[in-house]
């Protein structure tokens, strides 16, 4: 079924941070900070891939991220829906479940046998394609897979993420320049909003948490290793 009706954004974004708190995808540790793939120090981490465990939450965000997407893009504006390997593989089935599109995935790189594909599943050249991740930090992951698919003879334009970071500035510029708009539901900033509303972490903790996200570049050189 094709959501149509759901609250505005910021009740969205207020609603996910809720349910990301709930299930424990959120994690604060400003005494001994989180390694980040980039090798920087965080006090933040969220785990998202947590939300396919839960169906009624799972099922709320799906139709959040769906209704988010036609609303900010268009109710005709995709042909096919692909997901980024591995996480963002269920949440792209999901989606695409509800906008009745054919979905695919995109490897982070080729197989190394067969085809050597990156691309599995049906994309044609001209289909215009909706990129669905779990989330985003600065951008940068979500260049591979859109090179990826537009060598297919595909467009794509759009990525859709549950989680966006929100405190690097650069980042949906970074995007755009390569001609992708980002649509999310919630970021940091609502996380942390709701953390207080909530008092899921201690004050001392979410004071930390706050300095970081307003100056993420500095607090890491503080920081390092």
């Amino acid at each position: 079924m094709i959501p149509s009706a759901y609250p505005d954004k910021s009740e969205i974004a207020r609603l996910t941070a809720r349910m990301l708190l709930e299930i424990k995808a959120v994690h604060f540790n400003t005494r001994e900070p989180f390694i980040l793939a980039s090798g920087l120090p965080s006090p933040t981490y969220i785990d998202c891939r947590k939300l396919i465990s839960y169906p009624r939450i799972r099922s709320t965000l799906m139709d959040f991220l769906t209704v988010t997407v036609m609303r900010d893009a268009g109710f005709e504006a995709f042909d096919n829906i692909a997901g980024g390997e591995t996480a963002g593989i269920p949440f792209a089935a999901l989606v695409a479940e509800r906008m009745a599109l054919p979905m695919t995935y995109v490897r982070k790189k080729p197989k190394g046998y067969g085809r050597n594909a990156r691309i599995e599943g049906v994309m044609t050249e001209g289909q215009r394609v909706l990129l669905v991740e779990d989330l985003t930090t600065d951008g940068g992951s979500k260049l591979s897979f859109v090179d990826a698919i537009r060598e297919t003879g595909a467009t794509c334009g759009h990525t859709a993420v549950i989680f966006y970071y929100g405190i690097f500035p650069e980042t949906e510029k970074f995007l755009g320049d390569h001609g992708i708009r980002l649509h999310h539901l919630c970021t940091w900033w609502d996380v942390l909003a709701e953390a207080k509303t909530q008092a899921h972490f201690d004050a001392e903790t979410l004071a930390e948490v706050e300095n970081f996200l307003n100056a993420p570049r500095e607090w890491q050189d503080a920081h390092k290793p």
